[in-house]
């Protein structure tokens, strides 16, 4: 059987801990698909592909859905805190895993300072007069010594952040239904008139919504990250993939339908306030705009406290893997603090490049890490297509997680990210984060090419 131990940095003889339990795997999983891209960032899809977004959601929800199969098998076979960019160093060669490891690890740390500031922009709107940069550096303080002092209080921040979250799109899902169905007190039932006109700004309108709905999945891959710091990792992993088929049928594609249903969905408010806080205006639910914005803020904080520990833990392995420099690697306490610090350096770095350059290099960076997610899954599939053989000549038996007709939906789903690479390139607000990101990619690529070329003549 594959081992399933975590790395150990040679340097230092440390090795990661093993605090986080399956309570906190549970709740990661399923908090994990609901975040800030969700309550944000789909009214723009929605008013862009009308009801054809529950469409849009549920093609990208099934991309999503192979992708986690395929990333699930292999870090339940070779758990790893590198995840997928141990698995393409496995798979592929060092040069893989170097450009999918960093990428990421820019990805994360630069979305830290974005959900920083969106958070902080919460509490400003809430406590005028007070300055944006300082609820920042709260914020970013408060997460980076958390992850600092043990892997077990990320554990607790996410478990009860999850379990906010979770609470709050059941309780916006039950609602709605009762809405619907037309027995929740003070409304009447909509039925299929906002419905109509499915299609209305046509297949233009559709690939719009269906790139929105691609990038708010960003995110599942914590959990196979955060499984190799469990004393189960391999069931850890099994659990967190084999539910999220249900998850996101539940909270992306069920809500989306019953936003379409009860608000028309050219409604103005639907992007000025979001697309849940409008359904809940339209149902008369007192409070409701406060209500979300206190969702959407624990949803940020979440994903700052989530993006931490992920982006520290990628350079981790990636260093244990010699991709990286030695001190990024130095464990104490279970937990690499060079590595936490220096993420949330980085992070700190991208709120500052935010005020000090708003017009030309902070759009740069978010540019650069536009199309990132669809990088690693493209590697993710290429090494599940590599090591699959190789798991059933070293693990004989049926593994913890396997991918469904297999080679078949592999095939599939590399064929949909083609599709959406195509469809990124076609349109203007796509184009240039698909070739940033291809920029940042094939420098990553060369340099990790070179460095494996040295390191075999060495």
């Amino acid at each position: 059987m594959p081992s399933t131990t975590v790395e150990t940095p040679p340097e230092t003889g440390a090795s990661l801990s093993h605090g986080l339990k399956q309570r906190h795997l549970s709740m990661i999983a399923l908090g994990g698909v609901i975040g800030a891209g969700l309550f944000v960032g789909s009214g723009a899809g929605i008013a862009a592909a009308g009801p054809s977004i529950v469409i849009a959601y549920a093609v990208s929800g099934l991309l999503v859905m192979l992708v986690m199969r395929m990333l699930g098998e292999m870090s339940a076979a070779y758990p790893s805190s590198g995840s997928f960019s141990a698995h393409a160093e496995r798979a592929i060669g060092p040069w893989a895993g170097f450009t999918a490891g960093w990428s990421f690890w820019v990805l994360l740390c630069t979305a830290v300072g974005l959900e920083g500031i969106g958070a902080a922009k919460i509490v400003t709107g809430w406590l005028p007069g007070t300055p944006e940069w300082a609820w920042v550096a709260l914020f970013m303080v408060v997460f980076c010594g958390s992850n600092l002092a043990a892997v077990k209080n990320f554990g607790e921040f996410e478990f009860w952040f999850a379990a906010l979250k979770v609470g709050a799109i059941t309780l916006f899902l039950v609602l709605g239904v009762l809405a619907i169905a037309g027995v929740l007190p003070g409304t009447e039932s909509p039925g299929a008139s906002n419905l109509t006109g499915f299609l209305p700004h046509g297949s233009q309108g559709f690939v719009i919504g269906l790139l929105a709905s691609v990038f708010a999945y960003g995110g599942l891959e914590t959990v196979t990250i955060a499984a190799a710091e469990s004393p189960d990792p391999v069931r850890g992993v099994a659990s967190a993939v084999r539910t999220a088929m249900w998850r996101i049928a539940l909270f992306y594609i069920g809500s989306m339908a019953v936003i379409v249903t009860l608000v028309p969905w050219n409604g103005k408010e639907v992007v000025e306030k979001g697309p849940y806080v409008a359904t809940l205006d339209h149902l008369g639910i007192p409070g409701a705009g406060r209500l979300m914005s206190v969702v959407v803020l624990v949803a940020l904080l979440s994903a700052m406290n989530a993006n931490i520990y992920g982006s520290s833990r990628i350079a981790y392995s990636l260093v244990e893997r010699g991709q990286g420099p030695e001190a990024l690697g130095r464990v104490s306490g279970g937990v690499p603090r060079v590595a936490v610090l220096t993420s949330s350096v980085f992070g700190f770095v991208c709120v500052v490049l935010s005020y000090w350059r708003p017009n030309d290099v902070f759009p740069w960076l978010l540019n650069m890490i536009g199309a990132v997610i669809l990088v690693v899954w493209f590697f993710i599939a290429v090494s599940q297509l590599r090591l699959r053989r190789r798991l059933e000549r070293e693990a004989p038996g049926r593994p913890a997680v396997r991918m469904w007709a297999f080679p078949l939906l592999t095939w599939v789903a590399l064929a949909g990210m083609a599709a959406i690479f195509v469809l990124m390139a076609r349109q203007p607000d796509t184009r240039v984060q698909l070739y940033s990101t291809g920029g940042m990619t094939l420098f990553l690529a060369v340099v990790g090419y070179v460095r494996q070329r040295v390191r075999a003549r060495d």
